[in-house]
């Protein structure tokens, strides 16, 4: 959602802080009361309430606070404790919303007379934003949107004094048009600046001091927030009067800021027996519409929906706060749970199914004790799979849980749930989403018009409508028609799964090319992505920059935008700067309105067509599909997309339009045209600029619009049906008529679902229509049913005359999606059993990365997880990171720092020079911690006695392995072997080999006393020891990692922490090329032969 409502106190602030605003009298003087206010340490904490005369009020978004008596004005610190002792935590009923009075705002008494009083306001529409001004204000000030002088301002202009002054100040006394007028335009500068939607004073008052801000009202869109957090700050949106702010609804508000997905939920009542957890801001809003329609108003506990598909992990968020929520406290009746949604896009239904159930298997226990049953009711990408696991849970938990397709009326879970219609005892099973590699039609009818009007079928005259020519000076007309089965388009952003659902698109309406020129990916270098077009691999360019893509491709001329909130803004502008782009479809949610309103004005004045912001898109059957519009294959097929039929479709809900493709195909002959204009306040087309083109399209007999609480677009309609500009059949329903029932403000899941007047109410629009002659089902449960019969009647009169179906081509389903719905296998290239980097956090050998850190199991406890997959001892942990230190240098001479220093100064980079030092370990450099362990292993696990050890291997010819050092001796012993010493002997259970060890070096020191045994040495037999005695391995597998290299990777991993270190101080002394000095080679060279 957008516009939210902000406190006074935060919307005085903003003023307050706002240098502009010179005038302001009343500065940084408020002081802020809720139940955990001291109120004996307020004069403390605010030396001026002793000396200032105050106003106390309640901050809580109430209306008509003076009206209602709660103000309390001119009155001093005592007399404010007093008031406030009346009133605190007080419960009172504002209108139908009752509540607890529980923050308040005191400021100082502001003297001044009726006549220094005024009214302000600020506020958007599509067009312009609107500034209303009275010379009257306060508590009596009346309805003045009729009375009010009112100055219109266009998106993206400025406003001055002058205009001010003329057009808002006639009834203003001369001495403060000056002053007022410089407030209004600063007002209006601070409105743009800081994103407001909505501003309201009243009363501004002026006197000879200056202005002075007594009461304010304000929404400001919080979609702007990453373009306004510096200049907002930390902002808190409190609930609506009457609505408590539960910790719930932050928490979910949180997961939704953090996610890429929509995750909304308000809770209602908190007691009561309903509850929902709908996929879909559109579906979300028809299931409350439902519940409430048959009575279920008063019980109905909570609104929200996911959707956007969010990940399992996140799903399962998502339903374990509402199953919490729900299993407080217990109803007499038991309650339900609606599991509910539209038929997705492209949120893979059994993913999100799984966190649900995972959700419910955690809770199965509260659940039965509270009696819960599930409705479930779902299609879309793999529906199947996730209504199979969901029906399997309910079998093995006892919860009673009944599952339907798409066979089955979106909403009839509802009076199933309710007990106004029987659950069938056998729902029919769906056909498994594999069933797309098939022509699944099971109706040999398809309309006439569909092969006669077809644009699958090569251009004709007749084929497509031309734009209207505009008049001269007035704006470029946009086309009628805006796609064609020759459409070519421009995807921005690496969107590989809906690039290739447009191309599976393209290949089953028999397009002769692909519908995708090219892909604009600002991250690359220019290169080509690779596609299928049906059977074989195709490629489709990418490049860097838009402008390459527009001039190697004059062909195009629509733009699918998935860019980010934040960059599509940029994206869009651009796109429009080139002529060829006629259609942009915008998808991302969450763009500030004031930008999406400036693109439309753009739009507007160069003859564009903007589809969205916050869209799945549309579809155009036979010939052209946005994005994910209209989900897989099995679903294309299922609702008849791949060629046109007689009825078009325009919605604000992506997934209600697929729900709407589903009901006309079962309903009619099928779909011509659909466009989901997106759930913004304000989408760049209106649902009247579609049914206008929709008139003037020869192939559409019937239109449906599916319209939403929120505006007041559908008036239109009404108007164009009046007047006759409108003459094929219209069916119409509004969702959003629960909103009326509620006591309080609901902001559903769209950001434009929010009715701020009586006229853009639901149920006001819905009567409206059915007014003007538009057929208005009595609910959304009959919308099918009143499509079908408009249908049968133009089929009666001859106007829709059904034809042949031509089965479509075959397209192979994709390998991963195959093995998604687990049809087919395959041997896995890579087997892996350390890390799982897939799901919601890191895991390392079963361990979450969070339990990881909470153990605080150091590099050491990493470390056997990822060599070992074991979670080690305290003390192997420590021996390991100790290991890694003794081992991490020995100075620049050794020939694996050499070599790095050398590397380095070469100019090379630090892989490279890491490298050439890493390369250098074998049996002479490094190396002999596994020889050592094998050869101590060997003799010892023989039996052979320490001197037989070392007779054999002086008899063989071989060095001993770990024995012997260049500097160090038996008199001047290696700290470091004496170090790990000491931790070993105090720490392991037993040490027999380091102890075999020890005695052969006492036989070789004898001899020579540098032949020590060396630090490689005492780490390969005491690893030996540690992995044969810690309790985690059998003695064959820890023979098996002494074998496979396992010990000499503690001596790589410790070294490259020094490599790393030489190559960083070579770069940091700047050190120039290294040559080796001659005096440092001999040079041997043979002598001269004479031949």
């Amino acid at each position: 959602m957008s516009a939210k409502a902000i406190s006074e106190q935060t919307g005085k602030k903003f003023l307050y802080n706002n240098n502009t605003l010179a005038a302001v009298q009343n500065r940084f003087r408020y002081v802020n009361v809720t139940p955990a206010t001291d109120l004996n340490r307020l004069a403390q904490e605010h030396p001026w309430l002793l000396t200032e005369r105050l106003v106390v009020k309640p901050d809580q978004l109430i209306k008509r606070r003076g009206k209602l008596g709660l103000v309390g004005i001119n009155l001093d610190l005592q007399g404010v404790k007093e008031w406030l002792k009346g009133h605190l935590m007080k419960e009172i009923t504002v209108g139908r919303a009752k509540g607890v009075l529980k923050n308040f705002l005191i400021e100082p008494f502001v003297p001044h007379t009726q006549d220094e009083e005024f009214y302000v306001c600020i506020y958007a529409t599509r067009e312009a934003d609107h500034v209303l001004f009275y010379h009257e204000g306060g508590v009596e000030v009346g309805d003045v949107d009729a009375k009010a002088q009112r100055l219109t301002v266009a998106v993206d202009d400025k406003l001055s004094d002058a205009q001010v002054k003329e057009q808002l100040l006639t009834h203003v006394p001369d001495d403060k048009k000056d002053v007022l007028a410089s407030f209004i335009v600063g007002l209006f500068n601070l409105y743009e600046d800081l994103y407001f939607t909505y501003l309201e004073i009243n009363p501004l008052v002026v006197t000879k001091d200056g202005v002075y801000v007594l009461d304010l009202a304000g929404k400001i869109d919080a979609t702007a927030d990453f373009i306004c957090k510096v200049k907002w700050g930390d902002v808190e949106f409190p609930p609506p009067f009457g609505r408590e702010a539960y910790p719930e609804e932050a928490y979910i508000a949180d997961l939704d800021a953090k996610s890429g997905a929509s995750l909304k939920l308000t809770l209602l009542n908190p007691q009561g027996r309903i509850w929902t957890m709908v996929a879909g801001g559109g579906a979300s809003v028809v299931y409350s519409d439902t519940i409430c329609d048959l009575g279920g108003v008063d019980e109905l506990a909570n609104y929200g929906e996911y959707s956007g598909a969010p990940s399992e992990q996140q799903t399962y968020d998502y339903a374990k706060t509402i199953l919490s929520l729900m299993t407080r406290e217990k109803h007499p009746e038991g309650k339900v749970l609606i599991i509910g949604g539209s038929i997705a896009n492209f949120t893979n239904v059994a993913a999100t199914f799984k966190g649900i159930v995972r959700a419910i298997k955690d809770y199965q226990g509260p659940l039965k004790e509270h009696e819960v049953s599930i409705f479930v009711r779902r299609g879309g990408p793999n529906y199947q799979e996730g209504l199979r696991v969901m029906g399997e849970v309910g079998k093995t938990t006892g919860i009673p849980i009944h599952v339907f397709g798409t066979e089955t009326h979106m909403t009839a879970i509802v009076g199933m749930a309710l007990g106004h219609r029987p659950i069938p005892n056998l729902p029919p099973v769906a056909v498994h989403t594999a069933n797309f590699l098939l022509n699944a039609n099971n109706s040999p009818m398809t309309p006439a018009s569909s092969r006669t009007a077809s644009f699958s079928e090569p251009k004709t005259a007749n084929d497509v409508t031309p734009p209207k020519k505009s008049k001269a000076g007035l704006p470029p007309a946009k086309a009628t028609t805006l796609f064609s089965s020759h459409t070519k388009a421009i995807v921005w952003g690496m969107q590989t799964r809906a690039v290739q659902g447009m191309l599976d698109f393209d290949y089953v309406c028999s397009r002769d090319q692909p519908s995708v020129a090219a892909i604009v990916y600002p991250f690359t270098g220019d290169h080509k992505q690779k596609f299928y077009w049906g059977h074989k691999e195709i490629l489709v360019p990418v490049y860097k920059n838009m402008a390459d893509a527009m001039k190697k491709h004059p062909e195009v001329d629509v733009m699918i935008s998935f860019a980010s909130l934040r960059s599509a803004y940029d994206s869009t502008l651009e796109a429009m700067q080139y002529p060829q782009v006629h259609t942009i479809a915008i998808i991302a949610e969450g763009i500030p309105e004031a930008q999406t309103r400036k693109l439309i004005k753009i739009a507007d004045e160069k003859g564009v067509t903007i589809i969205g912001p916050a869209t799945v898109g549309g579809i155009k059957p036979g010939c052209f599909k946005i994005g994910n519009t209209g989900g897989m294959l099995d679903n294309i097929l299922a609702s008849k997309l791949y060629r046109p039929g007689s009825v078009a479709y325009v919605s604000r809900s992506g997934g209600m339009s697929n729900e709407l493709n589903n009901i006309i195909s079962r309903s009619t002959d099928g779909v011509y045209e659909g466009v989901a204009i997106g759930g913004d306040r304000y989408p760049g087309t209106t649902f009247m600029d579609h049914v206008l083109r929709y008139q003037d399209t020869p192939g559409i007999k019937m239109i449906v619009v599916l319209g939403e609480i929120g505006g007041t677009d559908e008036y239109k309609i009404c108007q164009g049906i009046k007047d006759e500009v409108i003459t094929k059949p219209v069916v119409c329903w509004c969702i959003g008529t629960c909103a009326t029932m509620f006591a309080s403000e609901v902001q559903f899941g769209h950001a434009g679902a929010c009715a701020h007047q009586a006229s853009e109410t639901a149920v006001a629009k819905n009567q409206a229509l059915r007014d003007a002659g538009a057929y208005v089902p009595k609910s959304f449960d009959e919308l099918g049913d009143v499509i079908k019969s408009v249908y049968d009647d133009l089929v009666a009169k001859g106007t829709i005359v059904p034809a042949q179906e031509v089965p479509p081509p075959t397209v192979p389903m994709d390998y991963s999606w195959a093995r998604e719905l687990g049809l087919i296998r395959k041997p896995a290239s890579f087997m892996t059993s350390i890390c799982d980097e897939r799901g919601q956090e890191l895991i390392y050998a079963g361990m979450a990365i969070t339990e990881v850190f909470k153990e605080e199991m150091g590099i050491g406890g990493v470390l056997g997880l990822l060599w070992f997959q074991r979670r080690l001892p305290r003390y192997a942990c420590q021996f390991i990171e100790m290991c890694l230190m003794v081992t991490a240098d020995h100075g620049p001479a050794v020939s694996g720092a050499h070599n790095t220093i050398v590397c380095a100064r070469a100019g090379k980079d630090l892989i490279s020079s890491l490298t050439s030092g890493l390369l250098t370990i074998g049996d002479r450099f490094g190396g002999a911690l596994d020889a050592a362990a094998k050869q101590f292993s060997k003799a010892f696990d023989s039996g052979m006695l320490p001197m037989e050890f070392v007779n054999k291997m002086k008899k063989d010819g071989k060095l001993i392995m770990g024995i012997g050092h260049r500097v160090k001796s038996i008199n001047n012993p290696d700290m470091r072997v004496q170090i790990l010493k000491d931790f070993v002997k105090q720490h392991f259970p037993s040490t027999q080999l380091l102890d075999y060890a020890l005695e052969v070096e006492k036989i070789t020191t004898s001899k020579k006393p540098n032949l020590i045994l060396n630090v490689d040495g005492f780490i390969g037999v005491a690893f030996v020891d540690l992995l044969r005695t810690c309790g985690g391995f059998t003695r064959d597998e820890a023979d098996e990692f002494v074998e496979i290299g396992a010990l000499n990777g503690i001596f790589v991993l410790g070294r490259s922490m020094g490599f790393i270190g030489h190559y960083l101080d070579q770069k940091r002394l700047k050190q120039g090329l290294y040559r080796h000095p001659w005096d440092d080679i001999s040079y041997v060279l043979p002598e001269h032969m004479s031949m």
